[in-house]
């Protein structure tokens, strides 16, 4: 298992101590329940809530004996509880209090992953703000495409990271669900009231039906919104590490004094952050497809979903929470270097802009076909001569008979290009306040 990366939060989550905590509560809940309906008597609920306590050796060393966790744990608190303890898990089976408890934990540990993702989201957003109109090529298929902006790029991060907000809140409420219905669902030895009343005072919604234990797909759920958390942050530490190649240099994560880099070359800085971020994702994948196939048990219930959420719960939301607090870290951090994104973008000598180019031809009563062909060709040159493509558009004669240089000019003006950026930019943060100044004077020419 991975605890060595987590916050103490998360790691007190899914440590024995919390595990055992959360199993007394059920189990105190329950025979505070049973006493309000008269099923067990009002002192023995007294006893189990006011002396009920556990020592995780003695559990240990009882289960040794046993070989049952849950046995485990209910006679090594009947010894803090006393006579009393003869009331305790009255009519319960082991799952109603597992499962109802890990719904506990499960809760507990959304929580702190919707508090990493909120850090996260407010970092990306000062980061994509400052270089709104930071100019930098796009690539696709890893080519030169068009001209955009850090700021875009940090945009598109934040919506994103939005989405997987709304999809662990969504997962976090399909988990809060508890059960008491017995053996296989039926409640024949508690009426469903009792249900009723332990989840309202653990502030979990009952399940609707249930067998032994609650259903797997719940668990899934929530495996996969840690899964596609986790892929998003791969996806922007993969961004980043593609940045910061030597060949292109326009970003790099933050690099401490006195960090090393390389045993063997002292001039290296790696991208090790964003390196562990993708190795880790891969990990919470893993986790996810096992969740799937915790999915299928036989009849109302085996054990063979148990032995594996001991590790795949645990490990994903602390890899994920370790994750979003590296990423955190990297973004508020990250170094950019705008004079290389124009350098860059200035590298194709112009070609980036042969869309527009396309456009204006098109606009001036040019077929389409016939304006790719003039645009392609000067294109092709720019590339095979090394040649800048405006100073080759506007010595070709087809070009310049219908498009005059100043509108030739104009395509290739990344004001134009950026017209809409703060458009986009409301949509994705909301308007920007009255009074702000604007980033149009932000933008340097290629």
């Amino acid at each position: 298992m991975i605890q060595r990366y987590t916050h103490p939060d998360m790691g007190r989550i899914w440590s024995d101590q919390r595990r055992y905590e959360t199993w007394l509560l059920v189990e105190s809940a329950a025979a505070d329940a049973m006493a309000a309906a008269g099923i067990v008597p009002a002192q023995a609920a007294r006893d189990i809530r006011e002396r009920g306590a556990f020592d995780i050796a003695r559990i240990e060393e009882i289960e040794q004996v046993t070989q049952h966790d849950v046995i485990a744990f209910t006679t090594a608190v009947a010894e803090k509880v006393g006579e009393s303890a003869r009331w305790m898990h009255f009519g319960m089976t082991s799952s109603d209090v597992i499962d109802t408890a890990q719904a506990l934990q499960m809760r507990e540990a959304c929580d702190v992953i919707l508090k990493g993702l909120a850090g996260l989201a407010e970092a990306i957003r000062e980061r994509a703000f400052e270089h709104k109109l930071t100019p930098m090529i796009g690539r696709t298929h890893g080519v030169h495409a068009e001209p955009m902006t850090l700021g875009l790029k940090l945009a598109l991060w934040y919506a994103e990271v939005s989405r997987n907000v709304e999809r662990m809140q969504r997962a976090r409420s399909v988990v809060s669900v508890g059960k008491l219905s017995g053996a296989v669902g039926t409640f024949a030895h508690l009426p469903p009231s009792i249900e009723a009343a332990v989840c309202a005072q653990l502030g979990l919604e009952p399940a609707p039906v249930a067998s032994q234990v609650v259903q797997r797909d719940r668990h899934a759920e929530l495996l996969s919104a840690l899964a596609i958390t986790a892929a998003a942050l791969e996806k922007f530490a993969l961004e980043i590490r593609g940045l910061q190649k030597t060949e292109i240099g326009e970003i790099e994560e933050p690099f401490a004094k006195g960090q090393k880099g390389s045993s063997a070359m002292p001039h290296k800085r790696n991208p090790i952050g964003c390196e562990q971020i993708v190795g880790m994702a891969r990990l919470v994948r893993a986790n996810c497809h096992a969740g799937f196939e915790n999915i299928a048990l036989w009849h109302e219930r085996d054990i063979s979903h148990s032995s594996v959420e001991r590790v795949i719960l645990p490990d994903s939301f602390i890899a994920v929470d370790h994750m979003l607090r590296r990423m955190t870290r990297i973004v508020r951090g990250m170094v950019v270097y705008p004079e290389r994104m124009l350098e860059n973008l200035g590298r194709s000598r112009g070609v980036v802009f042969s869309g527009t180019v396309l456009l204006e031809l098109a606009m001036k009563g040019i077929s389409r076909e016939q304006a790719y062909e003039w645009v392609q060709r000067n294109a092709m040159r720019s590339f095979h001569e090394q040649a800048d493509f405006k100073q080759l558009l506007l010595a070709d004669p087809d070009v310049t008979a219908v498009l005059p240089k100043a509108e030739l000019e104009r395509a290739f003006d990344l004001h134009e290009q950026f017209k809409h950026v703060d458009h986009i930019f409301d949509r994705v943060f909301g308007p920007v306040p009255s009074g702000a100044s604007s980033a149009d004077s932000a933008v340097t020419t290629a």
